[in-house]
């Protein structure tokens, strides 16, 4: 587990998201928690911190001015890869508008920091990546949506007054649709 020995420069990290990207953790796109991640993956390009489900609770309780569309997914599910690029194009077009687009990965700890950092710069993903890392899905899945069985894809979308899960694949239409009924 080399990215435990990240811990305790987590939170530095953290507020300092994008900054190898051009962006401050004020701008959009430089997703900032006060919870200090269990570690992070390191690359010269990209940050990715490793959060368990209390960690990652923060955001997904979060009542602040902005949409948050969080994805859950991981590079070994075909239709999770196959919608990312939705995700991104998602990403682009509302930097700015208050929504904050967050790529939550499922990848096995593990192998995250051969498989999951490689694969987010090789796809040049410019959305904020996490990764979860709590083995009691029994517990934190029901959390996220009490319907949800697991599955990947699976999307949150969320802002101070409503909250609507989606266990499924998007296009791209899909997608814009639903986060427009949380704009408009």
């Amino acid at each position: 587990m080399k990215y435990i020995l990240y811990a305790l420069a987590g939170l530095m990290v953290f507020v300092s998201c994008g900054e190898g990207q051009g962006q401050k953790a004020n701008e959009p796109g430089a997703l900032v928690m006060e919870t200090t991640p269990k570690g992070v993956l390191e690359s010269e390009n990209k940050k990715i911190a490793i959060y368990d489900f209390d960690g990652l609770s923060e955001l997904l309780e979060r009542k602040d001015e902005k949409v948050y569309v969080v994805n859950f997914w991981a590079t070994w599910c075909k239709p999770c890869v196959e919608e990312l690029p939705f995700f991104e194009k998602l990403n682009d077009k509302y930097a700015g508008k208050n929504v904050e687009v967050v790529l939550v990965s499922l990848d096995f700890p593990s192998r995250a920091e051969e498989l999951l950092l490689s694969f987010v710069e090789k796809k040049n993903i410019k959305s904020d990546v996490l990764l979860l890392d709590d083995p009691k899905q029994n517990t934190w899945i029901p959390k996220v949506d009490p319907k949800w069985s697991g599955a990947i894809p699976a999307t949150l979308i969320f802002n101070k007054d409503r909250k609507v899960f989606y266990e499924k694949s998007f296009n791209f239409d899909e997608l814009e649709t639903e986060l427009l009924s949380f704009i408009n």
